[in-house]
């Protein structure tokens, strides 16, 4: 491996396919980064192409011409265009799933109806296709109830109602935009995790925990967003309610996709909620890590992950791992947004960049090289330690020094009050 060196093509452009790329420009067995299309801050150690994440035949055209050797898609459309089938039938090795397999993981409501199927325990919920319907459904539900549009978007595509009437205008809205499918569930409170396995799609086997936080405020409050940090591990995720999320949710949905003919290749996210019964409720499946805890999992494997990536790729991953290597240091990461306010200079990056890991959403760079905010969620600060106090501390005080017009984030990503 070392005398060899390899080209790696990323496909998309967010926090995570930059906490991604940072790995891999890392290695010094690798001659190039692609990464498509990426983002400005990529730029600074991928090269970028310009080509749409959907556009898969151009994509394999790209990586045949230029001889990259592993292609990793975590972007969403892609992994929907079906790129992953592509490439398999053309012979380029891909760590990505077929858009068969990731269905559950991009469409909530067939995840959803794969947790009824499987007896997984889910909060109560409803999907519907006309506005009228789910309207009726909100006369009779409990409160709060969380409404979801069936895939993830850069937009709001969930909100937590606590009145009928907050609900009913969220489902109008979300049937005006032009959405044809509506997801209502129940909300349920407790301690919210992330719990992550690599697989093949037959052999699986653990990563690690993140405690995750998806609310705007602190304390849980305001928005629902997908992410606004998290800390790895989880200690409150018992090593009992791990190996029951591994028996009761993790095996039976890899075998019912191997059962299916669409095995599911790549890592796969359960977020859950801890209830206050001690038990566990499932809320959806991820297709990959989240923007918000990408960087702080990725800090903690101390796996190659080239090695780790093409063993799934080519199916010798069982006979190669019989456990992934995580270091048992501690991860904190928090999100930084500028809300509606585009187009500001973030100042501090280069002072915090010293001292902890930061990722991109979507900012631009200037003529005078400076990054500006894109509005919503800009920036992923993560740090990691001995300790999650200590990695807190130091979050925290490299927060600090990135200011913005607009900053906002929480200040109580691990702070615990048990």
């Amino acid at each position: 491996m070392e005398n060899e060196k390899k080209k790696v093509l990323i496909i998309g452009s967010s926090a995570k396919e930059h906490a991604l790329a940072k790995v891999f420009a890392g290695y010094d067995f690798v001659e190039k980064v692609y990464a498509l299309p990426g983002n400005d801050a990529m730029g600074e150690f991928c090269e970028l192409v310009d080509l749409r994440c959907d556009d898969s035949s151009h994509i394999l055209e790209f990586v045949m011409e230029n001889a990259v050797d592993l292609t990793i898609c975590t972007d969403e459309k892609a992994i929907k265009a079906d790129i992953s089938s592509l490439f398999q039938e053309n012979g380029q090795l891909i760590f990505a799933p077929s858009a068969n397999s990731a269905f559950p993981m991009i469409s909530k409501s067939a995840g959803k109806k794969l947790f009824y199927k499987l007896h997984i325990p889910t909060p109560r919920f409803g999907i519907f296709e006309k506005q009228q319907l789910a309207l009726d459904y909100l006369k009779k539900s409990n409160y709060p109830v969380v409404i979801r549009k069936d895939e993830a978007s850069k937009t709001a595509d969930r909100q937590v109602c606590n009145t009928i009437q907050s609900a009913s205008l969220f489902v109008e809205d979300i049937f005006l935009s032009g959405e044809s499918k509506v997801l209502l569930e129940d909300f349920v409170c407790g301690h919210e995790f992330i719990y992550y396995v690599i697989t093949d799609g037959y052999h699986f086997l653990p990563l690690t925990s993140c405690g995750n936080y998806k609310f705007m405020e602190d304390g849980s409050g305001g928005i629902l967003t997908p992410g606004m940090g998290a800390f790895c591990p989880d200690y409150k995720l018992s090593f009992d309610i791990q190996q029951r999320i591994l028996r009761e949710v993790v095996k039976p949905v890899i075998s019912n996709l191997e059962r299916r003919g669409t095995p599911y290749l790549g890592i796969l996210g359960v977020e859950g909620v801890l209830t206050p019964d001690g038990s566990y409720s499932v809320l959806e499946l991820k297709s990959f890590l989240s923007d918000h805890d990408a960087q702080a999992v990725l800090n903690l494997i101390n796996e190659n992950l080239y090695t780790l990536f093409e063993a799934c790729a080519v199916g010798s991953f069982a006979d190669d791992y019989e456990v992934i290597d995580v270091s048992d240091k501690a991860s904190v990461s928090c999100v930084l947004s500028s809300g509606k306010i585009a187009g500001a200079v973030i100042e501090g990056l280069e002072l915090a960049e010293d001292d902890a890991d930061i990722n991109h959403f979507y900012t631009k760079r200037n003529e005078f090289f400076e990054y500006l905010t894109s509005g919503g969620r800009t920036l992923v600060v993560t740090k990691t330690s001995s300790t999650l106090t200590r990695a807190r501390q130091l979050l925290y005080e490299n927060v600090d020094v990135i200011n913005f017009k607009g900053k906002k984030y929480r200040k109580d990503i691990c702070i615990f009050n048990d």
